[in-house]
């Protein structure tokens, strides 16, 4: 049916090339898609629930203390008097920056309020520790459950070996797979890009263990399972100040992520992770016909 549309809408695709001239391949099995999708909603409210519970107490830590009196504070966010009134700070290694209205001091029913991140930012809007925390861990377990799931299909049906773990072709292709990416210049393949397989292993492999496993390390009921757990990752206020920093390189993926959709052609990616068909190049290019660039 999508395919249908897109052929209706046009005869020529973006490069100039007949949509029949690109062979329709079946991507993205169906497994891949679910938890795609479930991985989206479920970081999403563990997002905004995430800045909730950060803003019980916004000042990051590292070690196993954390309070007035020590030195081990990495980042902060809050509020402080001047003669013009209270300003909103983030402080980063003891270096302030003046955030108000965004980041330490934002308006609440249009009064000034000191709270890390702002009320749009949050579930709830309001401060409700309680709700974000509920709301946090009934995610977090549904992430944890799709992404074991996910790993062990994964091995199974070899998709982690065959499609994501970089060979030495695709480190040796890295550089002008970097370069035709800076260039906007995609090829729309069966395999995943060097940098795709880097990208996605990154997030996969790194980024979502450090969050689960830094996650349950500040989990009262682990850390009474485990108590050693918190001493590998360095304490307690380590392993929360990495839960936070591997949710920065999250959104930032995020973002890129969908820059990327975007730019390489929202039809045929969003197709791809909806349906599971993607349109790729021709297996060979004519003489003289230019590759496609977007």
């Amino acid at each position: 049916m999508i395919d249908k549309i897109e052929q209706r809408r046009s005869a020529l695709d973006e490069g100039g090339l007949p949509a029949s001239a690109k062979p329709l391949i079946y991507r993205q099995v169906l497994w891949t898609r679910i938890t795609h999708w479930i991985w989206a909603v479920a970081m999403f409210f563990l997002l905004l629930s995430g800045l909730q519970i950060f803003n019980a107490h916004p000042t990051l830590y590292i070690g196993n203390q954390s309070g007035f009196g020590f030195s081990n504070e990495v980042l902060a966010m809050g509020s402080h008097d001047t003669p013009a009134g209270p300003v909103g700070y983030t402080r980063i290694f003891g270096k302030s920056f003046n955030t108000t209205g965004v980041l330490g001091l934002s308006a609440v029913d249009d009064t000034s309020t000191e709270r890390g991140f702002p009320s749009w930012a949050t579930i709830p809007s309001y401060q409700d520790l309680g709700t974000g925390r509920v709301v946090h861990f009934f995610f977090a377990w549904m992430l944890v459950i799709t992404f074991v799931c996910w790993f062990v299909g994964g091995l199974i049906n070899g998709h982690i070996w065959r499609d994501l773990i970089p060979k030495g072709s695709d480190l040796r292709n890295l550089p002008r797979d970097v370069a035709d990416h800076a260039k906007f210049r995609f090829h729309h393949a069966r395999d995943y890009s060097p940098l795709q397989k880097l990208a996605y292993g990154g997030v996969l492999f790194v980024v979502l263990p450090l969050i689960i496993l830094t996650g349950l390390t500040m989990s009262p009921a682990i850390d009474a399972a485990v108590p050693h757990l918190a001493d590998i990752l360095g304490g307690r206020q380590t392993a929360r100040t990495i839960h936070f920093c591997m949710m920065l390189l999250l959104v930032g993926f995020f973002v890129v992520h969908v820059l990327m959709v975007v730019a390489a052609g929202p039809f045929n990616e969003l197709r791809s992770i909806i349906t599971g068909w993607y349109r790729i190049d021709p297996p060979t290019q004519p003489q003289g016909t230019p590759r496609q660039e977007v």
